[in-house]
């Protein structure tokens, strides 16, 4: 098989036909290509009703449904996919992490597929994700830093210009590049990738783990590079809700962004980025207050910023709790 695209749903089911429908006419085109779509802890009817969506559209040649309870979050429920597909006796070439909250615009796999076998040095590939109306939405990104953790507490205009070549969120690329790392939303990686360096890290639960597999992906020598003629609309935050700032940030968010830098920045890396985070969003918090500015924030930020951080919580790198445990 070319390619397996995975599709993890969770609370998203009618997302995720909306999805299925969209990548229907690619997948045929491709012809060696198959959907796996994890079901992902909502319910046996849930996993029923894809299941019967697929079989009235015709879809079953190339569409299947796995389910797993209890939920494993974002990287346990690929890897309930990616680890028996690998497993198998002919592992696919390529895989796909695909967002049950995307839609797939005409020739978005083949415009990956095509790159990632003209550069057999690229491991992993994303896709320029867009807005429903065609805008580009931030993709392509460099690693972070205690700069851009800085920068992301204190949002002064004249700082962010000065940081701007060491800041996380790159200018959205209007040409392939290679990049740090890419969006797990629409996110194209090559076999002898998780080969090599593994499937998602499960001890991140949700978030963090499309910049760790990036990171592991260059340890072992395999680039990331950004492809902006595969394009897939994101309906940015709808199987979280983390995108909604009347909702406080959840626990596993922290967890996860701490188990990151000390993963893969030590402990000092740690303690300079929540020191540069708190620090920062603290001065923000100050001039907000001072200007009368509208509070647009999920509530209890900066309180939870040092509750999770490595001052309070130590050094040791602990797996992020799953919240449905």
């Amino acid at each position: 098989m070319k390619l397996l695209v995975v599709i993890v749903n969770y609370k998203v089911t009618d997302l995720t036909i909306d999805c299925l429908r969209s990548l229907a006419a690619e997948i045929q085109a491709l012809g060696d290509a198959r959907v796996a779509i994890c079901e992902n802890g909502t319910g046996p009817e849930h996993a029923d009703r894809l299941r019967k969506v697929i079989d009235k559209e015709g879809w079953g040649q190339w569409a299947s449904v796995t389910a797993i309870s209890p939920n494993r979050g974002f990287t346990g429920g690929n890897n309930a996919v990616l680890e028996p597909a690998l497993a198998g006796e002919q592992p696919p070439a390529y895989f796909l992490l695909l967002n049950a909250d995307t839609i797939v615009r005409p020739g978005a796999f083949l415009a990956l597929l095509e790159f990632m076998d003209r550069h057999p040095t690229a491991g992993i590939s994303g896709s320029r994700l867009e807005n429903p109306n065609g805008t580009g939405q931030v993709s392509a990104f460099r690693f972070h830093n205690f700069l851009c953790e800085f920068n992301r507490g204190l949002r002064l205009g004249v700082i962010a210009r000065i940081l701007k070549p060491y800041l996380t969120a790159m200018p959205i690329p209007e040409k392939a590049c290679r990049v740090d790392w890419v969006s797990g939303a629409s996110l194209m990686v090559r076999r002898e990738v998780l080969q090599q360096a593994g499937t998602l890290d499960e001890e991140y639960y949700t978030y963090f783990d499309d910049i760790d597999l990036c990171h592991r992906g260059l340890k072992a020598g395999w680039e990331t590079w950004y492809v902006p003629e595969s394009r897939v609309v994101h309906l940015v935050g709808q199987t979280t809700g983390i995108r909604t700032t009347t909702k406080r940030r959840p626990e596993y968010w922290f967890q996860a962004r701490r188990l990151f830098f000390l993963k893969h920045k030590g402990r000092f890396g740690a303690l300079l980025a929540d020191a540069a985070f708190i620090s920062g969003y603290a001065i923000w918090r100050l001039r907000r207050w001072i200007s009368r500015k509208p509070d647009s924030d999920p509530p209890h930020l900066l309180r939870d910023a040092v509750r999770h951080s490595v001052f309070c919580t130590g050094f040791a790198p602990t797996p992020v709790k799953n919240p449905l445990l």
